[in-house]
């Protein structure tokens, strides 16, 4: 799994399209989402390529549990550890991005 071409998570975390960057290391980058759900929406993305959290795990689960690791971190620091973790799977789940993404949305008391 590499970069794509026409990706377009590949060409913000290669910083040809602008983010608000949240968080980054050597596997993960976390930004803003564009169009928050909650006070704090998150997205985070493996560096490499993998169309869907189903392929992540099943091709590296430890960085699948870094996510939540940095999910985790994120909730931490912006509202008591407290958060919603989503992955959209498919494009009839929502998913309009596939490279696999976690939503972290937090920030306020969220409804059920």
């Amino acid at each position: 799994m590499s970069e794509s071409q026409d990706c377009l998570f590949c060409k913000i975390i290669a910083g040809e399209i602008p983010s608000t960057k949240v968080y980054e290391d050597e596997t993960a980058y976390a930004f803003k989402d564009i169009n928050p759900k909650a006070k704090v929406h998150v997205l985070i993305v493996p560096r490499r390529h993998y169309a869907n959290v189903a392929e992540l795990a099943k091709a590296d689960p430890a960085e699948l549990a870094h996510i939540a690791e940095v999910a985790q971190s994120i909730a931490d620091k912006e509202f008591h550890g407290a958060y919603r973790l989503v992955f959209n799977t498919g494009l009839d789940a929502g998913q309009t991005v596939f490279h696999v993404h976690a939503h972290v949305l937090t920030g306020e008391k969220l409804d059920e």
